[in-house]
């Protein structure tokens, strides 16, 4: 069943004996349950507590908000004064969402399933896309087709128990085991136990007319969603490793990436071509695009690889050839958005920043909101919706120079 079916955590309680060589663990075992009966729970359950927020997509009055690896928020925004958190849908190890009209398609590991949110208060799945994604595949075999004998880990249970080291070492060289030893200063170890909705620059998932496009970790895939209830896969195009983003402008699809951003023609929407690369130092790489510049903010952290932290303007006015203009030191950008002239940029720690961007090739610090650690923003028409660390915050900013806080709704620690 592969390495979830052998999960193996351990944890020593005290080492060997003067005697015997004994060591204490406490064993995590995985609790399976059939694809089949996983899916029958990805549906509409009551409000639960923000805890770590991810992506978002705002449709209408409500704002659809992804909490990493379990689902996604329902939230009415109807007044962003007084949000209200009105449901909540299960989804395993969901990241990421997009939505069009009374469907909203959302990633459970390396599947896309598509709900029906015509009520959000009730929404259900109508179909399931079985292992779209193959970079982020678990628990598909070659031979799967069948999800009631596919077995999902949905949970653990533990044991203590006492082995001597011979065992101890077998197990830590367990090359089919998923075990993880730290060493530690006293010689001890631990274990790690039909419109289109507006996303944010942070998403792996955009709609454009009657296409949903995703990427993968090396991908780009192209899915018809002319009958939005039934998708149909069309294409999968092959991407240099380490993709993260993607963001349409027009008839392009703008795809950031860890070494530089790629621009994708969809004259044949079912099959995108690429048009042009722009290449720069190893980074994470969120970009938006809007007239004849793209903006791409780099940063360091997990797997990126670099200690720039920079806006980049480039001049995408000849598509095939993007060319940098401006850089802007920040301190941990994010994710961004464009409003008219205005230019918001999710700064990390920094908080939000708030840019005059009339003359792209020379931005204006106008504001720079603290006090707030930022992911992603969603601006339109002078209303902000920010992903922060500690909460999803709304801002009217419709002057510039004094924005107003809405509302928060907090996250819960446990």
């Amino acid at each position: 069943m592969g390495m979830a079916m052998c999960a193996l955590t351990l944890l020593i309680l005290q080492g060997c004996m003067k005697d015997s060589c004994q060591r204490t663990y406490t064993i995590y075992q995985p609790i399976f349950k059939s694809l089949t009966q996983v899916r029958a729970g990805m549906k509409s359950t009551a409000p639960q507590a923000l805890e770590k927020t991810g992506k978002l997509n705002v449709f209408g009055n409500y704002i659809f908000l992804n909490e990493v690896g379990k689902g996604i928020h329902v939230i009415d925004n109807a007044d962003p004064r007084a949000p209200k958190n009105i449901g909540f849908i299960t989804i395993p190890n969901n990241v990421d969402l997009a939505v069009k009209g009374s469907y909203l398609y959302a990633d459970s590991y390396s599947d896309i399933i598509v709900f029906d949110i015509s009520n959000p208060t009730n929404v259900r799945p109508v179909k399931f896309m079985n292992n779209v994604m193959k970079e982020k595949n678990v628990y598909w075999q070659a031979t799967s087709s069948n999800p009631d004998s596919v077995q999902v880990v949905v949970g653990y249970t533990q044991r203590d128990t006492t082995v001597d080291c011979d065992t101890y070492t077998m197990w830590a060289n367990c090359s089919n085991c998923d075990a993880r030893f730290n060493s530690i200063a006293s010689g001890s170890f631990y274990a790690a136990a039909p419109q289109v909705g507006t996303g944010g620059s942070m998403a792996s998932f955009t709609i454009v007319s009657n296409y949903l496009y995703t990427v993968g970790a090396s991908s780009l895939y192209s899915i018809d969603i002319s009958q939005p209830n039934n998708p149909q896969q069309r294409a999968v195009k092959s991407l240099p490793w380490g993709i993260e983003t993607i963001y349409p402008f027009q008839n392009k699809l703008f795809i950031g990436s860890r070494t530089g951003m790629f621009i994708y023609d969809l004259s044949n929407p079912a099959s995108p071509s690429e048009q042009g690369r722009f290449s720069h130092v190893t980074s994470c790489d969120p970009v938006i695009a809007e007239g004849q510049y793209a903006y791409v903010t780099l940063r360091n952290g997990t797997g990126c690889n670099t200690t720039i932290n920079e806006l980049n303007v480039l001049d995408v006015s000849n598509l095939s050839s993007p060319v940098l203009k401006a850089r802007h030191t920040l301190t941990n950008p994010h994710g961004l958005a464009k409003d008219g002239q205005t230019l918001l940029v999710c700064d990390g720690r920094g908080g939000l920043i708030i840019y005059n961007a009339s003359s792209p090739l020379n931005l204006q610090l106008v504001k720079r909101i603290e006090g707030l650690e930022t992911y992603d923003v969603i601006a339109i028409n002078g209303h902000a919706i920010v992903v922060a660390k500690d909460g999803l915050y709304q801002y009217d900013y419709s002057n510039p120079q004094q924005p107003t806080l809405l509302s928060k709704l907090s996250i819960i620690k446990k």
